[in-house]
């Protein structure tokens, strides 16, 4: 959770030599003979005295940091020094003469920072501790501190384009204290704040203990911040110089004068101000590295060196975070193996040390840049690639892919117009009408009153977006005027002001993902994935299965059919995304995505099919008959795919789920029989399913009904049944013995006693209306917190009686994946290297189609 950087900076060579030889008699003390390990110091600033925090005798969190802040891949070696090699008999991959005894030397700066997700989980307390909560992180790679600094505040995706708050606002003293003197996720704004307001690095200090040396560096960067702000165009070119060399942004001196980026873009190239590249080679310089991974920065040398070979740029997906993640960091790699296969230079761009993607040897040429328009152009101008992958790191790059084709950046796959068609409710909208394709009837509002008039129209309850976020960020349901009132002004600020989406809210209906792929001509479904949850709860939150169950043929098949037509209609070349809800038999879009969705990894592993891949060699012109993927993969059995959360680090949060995404990652059951599957993926999320105990059920009135064949179930399987008054007294009237349990303000014991007491193993708890009561909130927290199966809705709870009968009549079974897919043999390369030229796929000029034409077309 803490801001890190490299080298050490503050520690005099004495404190440096000390930390070195107290970790090697640490390591030797504890009997660490081989492969990684991490000591964790303490140093007092005022008189060197060093302390031993934490010893892990394996590689942790700070070893991947470690690896690409030095290019020294530790988890690498650590692994063949646990099979026998020494350090001096394995060689340097980027060096290719040094050794690995060589200690790795750098001769620049390498901050990291943090990304977190308070704003997702309201309640909780923003205060940084013991306990880790942050869900991401960025890396920067700079020649000074400054520029490091800076690099990476705008890598954070957080709206920041360098030092200072998003908003530009000013706190009060007492605000500012508060946040110095506890460490949060703001801390960094207030120490900004603390100078502009008059405060002394003494101060500061204080009432923070940030070493005065990093509180020196901030405060000479606003002094810069000063210069230019007071500063008109042209610039002088000595001021110019010295801000970027310091990491500031052409947005934020474009802020600090008012003008546009593009002014000052233009402005620092007449005055010949343009970045270099360095190279990240272990040494310091020492030793040429033949491993091309670099950084930027305002000097005179430029160390990378374009080569003559037919090359593409891949933007990654930046920091994780909440709605983006590791999953299009699989997506990135993919496609960097599959342009590897084709012949051509692969070039990743990326500033997320947790990937494999900014692996040095993943891609032919890695830059650790942020990805940001400024930083983006500037790896174009330098390597002149053919085209550009924007659909592969989630909404990071797809925000960038107009900014950058309207300043003539290639681009490969589905062009930036359908992707920002797909984003427009109201073009997507008109599409879909001209397809007779069904969607919930929806508008869009960029007022609290046209926002209410479109709600009214429509009919409450409403879906309430923004557009262009990221895991559904500010998503609500929402159930009148009154709640339109208390939400509207936070989704209108994640929307950016733009306009808000309002659509309909389809109650009680089952969601379903498709996962396709078009070349053009042909679309070819790569998987269909039935939600367990019932549509309202967000679909990287959900549990889902595939194959799909529940879902009848007729609908499965409009869903392929539709798919096909809106692929075919968009352009897409590539993967693309659709969202489906079923409501009495009806199937509706709800929503379109011509790009690679988070399901991608998922379905891939599901079925055997590199979707990533085929998508990839779609985008420099293969044909989906070409790579043998010409029908729908079928998995060898279940797959079920469930997701993970963080509530355990957000106390005082409810955990109930809803349309706006709060997990941070996700885990895969598979086996012959959807139960197992299911029981295999809750296993795998922390939480297995009991076979005997203790139900306790309290389900809203509308549940009642079909709660009974369940709890009749679970009885029959011999689970002793528990129950709120109103809920048992139904289950009693329908012939169920049933124990009753008090409601926290009925008096004890009640229903948190027994579960803390350890005497409940499943809790199902559907929420009461529109808003949970207290009771039902403390029931849902406390169950997260002591590790209690919670089941929130009645499907979920459906596929937890179908896991305990499965495991009940066979034991569960490992599977591993190479058993159950072939290698994938479709689309190998040809000896020839293909030519972009001649090969790619043209960018396709979005049309209206006609319903008919559509029809003709599929």
């Amino acid at each position: 959770d803490s801001i890190t950087v490299a080298p050490a900076l503050t520690l005099t060579d004495v404190e440096y030599q000390t930390l070195r030889d107290q970790a090697h008699k640490v390591l030797t003390r504890i009997g660490v003979e081989t492969g990684g390990a991490n000591v964790q110091f303490a140093v007092n600033p005022e008189d060197g005295r060093v302390l031993v925090i934490e010893m892990n005798p394996r590689v942790s969190r700070s070893s991947a940091l470690a690896s690409k802040a030095t290019g020294f891949p530790i988890a690498k070696l650590a692994a063949k020094l646990a099979i026998g090699y020494t350090l001096d008999e394995i060689a340097n991959d980027i060096t290719k003469t040094t050794p690995a005894s060589f200690e790795p030397t750098i001769d620049y700066h390498v901050v990291k920072i943090p990304r977190f997700a308070f704003e997702k989980f309201p309640g909780s307390q923003d205060a940084l501790g013991t306990q880790m909560q942050s869900v991401g992180e960025t890396m920067a790679i700079g020649r000074t501190f400054k520029e490091a600094l800076q690099k990476g505040l705008r890598s954070l995706e957080t709206g920041q384009y360098g030092l200072g708050p998003k908003n530009k606002g000013t706190m009060d003293d007492a605000e500012i204290r508060r946040l110095l003197l506890t460490p949060n996720s703001h801390r960094l704004d207030a120490v900004v704040c603390a100078f502009r307001n008059g405060m002394s690095v003494e101060e500061v200090h204080e009432l923070s203990r940030i070493d005065p040396w990093f509180l020196h560096e901030i405060a000479a960067l606003l002094a810069t911040e000063d210069e230019l702000a007071a500063a008109t165009l042209p610039l002088p070119t000595d001021l110019l110089r010295t801000a970027k060399r310091e990491g500031f942004s052409d947005v934020r001196i474009a802020e600090l004068l008012n003008v546009g980026q593009d002014e000052i873009r233009r402005a620092r190239r007449e005055a010949g101000i343009v970045p270099v590249f360095k190279t990240v080679d272990t040494c310091g310089g020492e030793f040429p590295a033949h491993t091309p991974y670099h950084y930027s920065t305002y000097e005179e040398e430029n160390e990378s060196v374009r080569s003559d070979r037919q090359k593409v740029l891949i933007l990654g997906g930046g920091p994780n975070r909440i709605g983006q993640g590791i999953e299009f960091d699989y997506c990135c790699v993919q496609a960097s193996l599959a342009l590897r296969e084709e012949g051509l230079e692969t070039i990743m761009l990326n500033n997320n040390p947790e990937t494999v993607s900014t692996d040095y040897d993943t891609s032919d040429k890695l830059y650790f840049e942020p990805l940001t328009l400024e930083d983006v152009l500037n790896v174009v101008e330098q390597e002149q690639p053919l085209g550009v992958i924007v659909q592969f790191g989630g909404q990071t790059p797809l925000k960038l892919a107009q900014a950058l084709q309207a300043r003539g950046v290639p681009f490969l796959g589905t062009p930036p117009n359908a992707i920002n068609l797909a984003e427009d409710r109201e073009r997507c909208g008109e599409l879909l009408a001209q397809l007779d394709i069904k969607s919930p009837p929806g508008g869009f509002a960029t007022s609290l009153q046209e926002a209410k008039q479109v709600a009214r129209d429509i009919g409450y309850p409403v879906l309430v977006r923004p557009s262009y976020v990221l895991g559904g960020r500010a998503m609500m349901v929402v159930y009148d005027d009154e709640e339109m009132e208390k939400y509207f002004a936070r989704a209108l600020e994640a929307s950016d002001q733009g306009p808000l989406l309002i659509d309909h809210y389809l109650e009680d209906a089952f969601e379903v993902d498709i996962d396709a792929l078009c070349d053009g001509t042909d679309v070819v479904i790569g998987g269909i994935m039935q939600h367990i949850e019932e549509a309202g709860v967000h679909s990287g939150d959900s549990s889902c299965v595939l194959p799909s169950y529940l879902i009848p043929d007729v609908s499965l098949d409009q869903m392929r059919e539709q798919t096909t037509r809106l692929a075919l209609a968009l352009g897409v070349r590539g993967l693309v995304n659709v969202q489906y809800a079923i409501k009495d038999g009806v199937v509706y879009v709800l929503e379109v995505n011509p790009r690679a969705s988070r399901t991608v990894p998922f379905v891939s592993k599901a079925t055997g099919v590199p979707l990533a891949k085929l998508a990839t060699k779609i985008m420099i012109g293969r044909t989906l008959r070409e790579l043998g993927f010409t029908k729908e993969a079928l998995p060898p059995g279940f797959f079920v795919k469930a997701s993970v959360f963080p509530f355990k680090k957000f106390r005082g949060v409810d955990t109930l789920l809803g349309p706006e995404m709060r997990s941070t990652g996700e885990v895969m059951g598979a086996a012959p029989t959807f139960g197992g599957a299911f029981a295999k993926s809750q296993q795998g999320a922390g939480f297995p399913v009991p076979l005997r105990g203790t139900v306790y059920v309290t389900v809203n009135d509308h549940d009642k009904p079909a709660i009974l064949p369940l709890a009749r179930s679970l009885s029959e399987l011999g689970f002793r049944l528990m129950a709120t008054r109103g809920t048992a007294a139904y289950l009693e009237e329908h012939g169920l013995r049933v124990g009753r349990v008090n409601k926290i303000q009925e008096g004890r014991p009640h229903a948190l006693d027994l579960l803390k007491d350890g005497e409940i193993d499943i809790v199902i708890n559907t929420p009461l209306g529109r808003e949970s009561f207290r009771d039902d909130m403390l029931m849902r927290r406390e169950c997260h917190a002591l590790n209690v199966l919670l089941l929130t809705t009645l499907s979920a709870a459906r596929a937890t009686l179908e896991a305990i009968r499965s495991i009940r009549e066979n034991a569960l079974e490992p599977i591993a994946l190479q058993d159950l897919h072939q290698p994938w043999r479709g689309g190998q390369s040809t000896d020839t290297p293909v030519s972009i030229e001649t090969s790619i796929a043209p960018n396709i000029t979005l049309v209206e189609v006609s319903a008919e034409t559509a029809d003709s077309q599929s």
